[in-house]
């Protein structure tokens, strides 16, 4: 039997997944570029948008390319520290450190040479990334949720020193609409507001009934129904094909569609939702409540119900649309993006 090729994990690359290749082209190309455009990306979307999947499928991509060198790195920790660790432990490039008599030893990092250690981490950052520039490479850190804390700010202040230099030194992150935008607010990290950003937003309904009707072998309409209920959203896409090739594929029963559904709105709260409802404030809670799931709302109609103004009502309006929670692409009106959000939500209220 054939293993499922949805998955229910975060974090991990899908056998099954809809690339994003115009965002993803757009990255390539900016970086690759002989004179790149910029030297930062930061990927934001809502949880369960795909933003990791995204970030693996780039960084497998640079990694396919000789003059690149990928590090993963975690936010949680001291990137410097790691960055240089990594660097040192991978063979191209520790061969280059050491060639370069490049001391790391004053940093716990086991390269020694018959030299002056550097004493400053900043600096022993950039003495090899000189060396990568002269030996032709360039370095792509990638980091996965990255949040406003000391490691990150300490990072982010030394890449931005480091690409003043014009160093080859690139930065892929993810991250929260909410921890991005506390980081880039740093008064000393200003040059992240400016760095392009990518928000991913719903998968095309079309290419998610297509994967289901070839993967699935299920018929065109039954593939509608089913990417209709996603609305798009990737991890919904994940669960509800999981589910469906686990019952009629893998078990070999007939559930039909709606069969799916407790399960599928089980799965949906326990893994997202809970966690996107917990961070909402009282009064978005309130707004989001009287959304519906499919039809769009005048903004004016829930301002009075909540006895808002129009300024009061913007500042929400605009945090839920940039989170990801609600659609209002059309003027003085909005609904729910999230599908059977209403569904699962409306027991919590």
């Amino acid at each position: 039997m054939q293993t499922n090729p949805f998955t229910l994990s975060f974090g991990t690359e899908p056998n099954q997944y809809i690339s994003r290749f115009s965002q993803t082209n757009e990255v390539f190309e900016a970086f690759t570029s002989e004179t790149p455009s910029t030297y930062v990306y930061m990927i934001t979307g809502i949880r369960g948008a795909g933003k990791t999947v995204m970030l693996s499928n780039l960084c497998n991509n640079f990694s396919e390319l000789d003059d690149w060198i990928v590090l993963n790195v975690i936010p949680d920790s001291d990137i410097l520290k790691s960055v240089l660790a990594k660097l040192a432990s991978k063979k191209e490039t520790k061969k280059i450190i050491v060639n370069a008599k490049i001391d790391l030893s004053l940093f716990g990092i086991g390269v020694s040479v018959e030299k002056e250690p550097i004493y400053d981490i900043e600096t022993a950052f950039e003495e090899i990334l000189k060396h990568l520039s002269k030996n032709k490479k360039k370095l792509l850190i990638a980091i996965d949720e990255i949040v406003n804390n000391e490691f990150v700010r300490i990072f982010a202040a030394t890449f931005q020193l480091l690409i003043r230099q014009k160093l080859p030194v690139f930065l892929l992150a993810t991250g929260l609409y909410d921890n991005i935008y506390n980081l880039q607010n740093e008064k000393t990290l200003t040059f992240l507001y400016r760095a392009p950003k990518i928000t991913l937003e719903p998968l095309s309904i079309n290419s998610i009934s297509r994967s289901y009707e070839q993967v699935l072998k299920i018929s065109t309409d039954d593939a509608d129904q089913m990417a209709k209920l996603t609305k798009g959203y990737a991890f919904a896409y994940q669960v509800l094909g999981f589910l469906f090739w686990d019952k009629n594929i893998k078990k070999g029963l007939s559930k039909s569609i709606d069969d799916l559904l407790p399960e599928y709105d089980e799965y949906l709260e326990s893994y997202v939702y809970e966690k996107i409802w917990s961070e909402l404030s009282p009064k978005e809670r309130e707004i989001v409540s009287r959304l519906s799931e499919d039809e769009e709302i005048k903004v004016a109609d829930i301002r009075e119900q909540l006895d808002m103004t129009s300024g009061q009502m913007s500042v929400y309006r605009d945090r839920l649309k940039k989170r990801g929670i609600i659609n209002a692409t059309n003027y003085g009106y909005m609904s729910l993006k999230l599908p059977r959000f209403k569904v699962i939500t409306r027991r919590w209220i």
